[in-house]
């Protein structure tokens, strides 16, 4: 039977999964959601795998093989999650071909650390999809001002990139523009526009989380649990803009694909707030959202599915200049949510090393 995430996925939306582990492989649930729950893509992080690795066995004797062949944590980290995103890869090819190369992709990022160099973190994004070694695979470079370059550099070389960590209208611009510079690119040295590809993945619910509490501050809770849903629409206004008109269409003509918008941090962080909200609000023709697990099992339970992106634009721009009234810096919450997302998977990618050095040692004595 047709589900709730089906009948999204006839909205023009595509649910992908915002985990992935050994277990989600071993144990069939990937491939159960994406049969039951229309389940087309995966995304990882750092903090994600630091979940996995610290969680159970299943990664032990692959650990283990590792431990003869490197002492680097980093490099046994990345055989590891290597291994799991080349067979989320190849579990989700099948989807890949059906969509035309637009959907089954798995993701796998950059090491945090680098994200204010641009240099590096092109090396290493090539590295990475020089490691997964597949066509559906996507290599998460954060949005920053460094990684805005080091996308462009990318997309170039006809690397396909989902840059992560977008939370202002400015930045989304920005990596709108890196994308189309990096296709003009790749076009002039002769390489097929067609075969690459990009998502911008713009948060959502770590917004009303800051603005939230600083409204609280100012005594301005009326307008709390708005900014967020305002902003990404918004941003997909800028992705119509962006992705029609003479510029667009000469790319387009040889084969350019559209940045897509994918809806990020899309679990609800406030209890007060329906738990499906920031599904609801950002439903429209050609996006992502990409879930947790509870998300998707509380839409498919009660989720409503009508087109609500293009809906309160206007209402989402007065909204801007309310909150400036208020008191509340647009800018600063966006900087500040964007140096702090950075630092959680830079401490998560500490704690996974960490967490490896720890298990080598117990795996030694054993």
């Amino acid at each position: 039977m047709p589900s709730r995430l089906h009948e999204l996925a006839e909205h023009g939306v595509s649910a992908w999964m915002d985990s992935l582990s050994r277990e989600m492989l071993e144990s069939g649930e990937l491939s159960r959601l994406m049969e039951e729950d229309a389940v087309v893509g995966v995304t990882s992080n750092p903090t994600i795998f630091e979940k996995a690795l610290s969680t159970g066995d299943w990664y032990d004797d692959q650990l283990r093989d590792a431990l003869t062949r490197h002492d680097d944590s980093k490099e046994i980290f990345l055989e590891l999650a290597v291994e799991d995103v080349s067979r989320a890869c190849d579990l989700l090819l099948g989807t890949w071909e059906r969509t035309g190369g637009v959907d089954g992709y798995v993701s796998i990022e950059v090491d945090p650390e680098l994200a204010y160099d641009r240099e590096a973190t092109f090396d290493e994004a090539m590295r990475l999809h020089e490691l997964v070694d597949r066509r559906n695979a996507y290599v998460k470079i954060p949005g920053t001002e460094a990684g805005v370059g080091a996308i462009e550099d990318s997309i170039a070389r006809g690397r396909s990139i989902n840059v992560t960590l977008v939370f202002s209208l400015a930045r989304h611009a920005q990596v709108a523009e890196a994308y189309l510079r990096g296709l003009e690119r790749l076009g002039e040295s002769g390489g097929d526009l067609s075969q690459v590809i990009s998502v911008a993945s713009f948060f959502v619910s770590r917004v009303d989380t800051e603005t939230d509490r600083r409204l609280e501050e100012l005594g301005r809770t009326e307008l709390q649990g708005k900014l967020a849903i305002a902003n990404a629409k918004l941003a997909y206004q800028h992705y119509l803009e962006t992705f029609s008109g003479p510029r667009w269409s000469a790319l387009a003509a040889k084969g350019a694909r559209p940045q897509r918008c994918l809806w990020a941090s899309t679990s609800t962080k406030n209890p007060a707030y329906r738990d499906v909200l920031y599904v609801e609000e950002l439903i429209g023709p050609d996006t992502v959202n990409t879930m947790p697990a509870e998300t998707i099992a509380a839409f498919q339970n009660h989720g409503v599915v009508a087109d609500t992106l293009t809906h309160g634009v206007d209402e989402a721009h007065a909204l801007f200049s309310e909150l400036a009234a208020a008191g509340v810096d647009y800018d600063d919450v966006v900087d500040t949510l964007e140096r702090e997302g950075i630092e959680k998977f830079s401490e998560s990618f500490r704690t996974l090393r960490a967490g490896i050095d720890a298990k080598r040692a117990v795996l030694a004595a054993t």
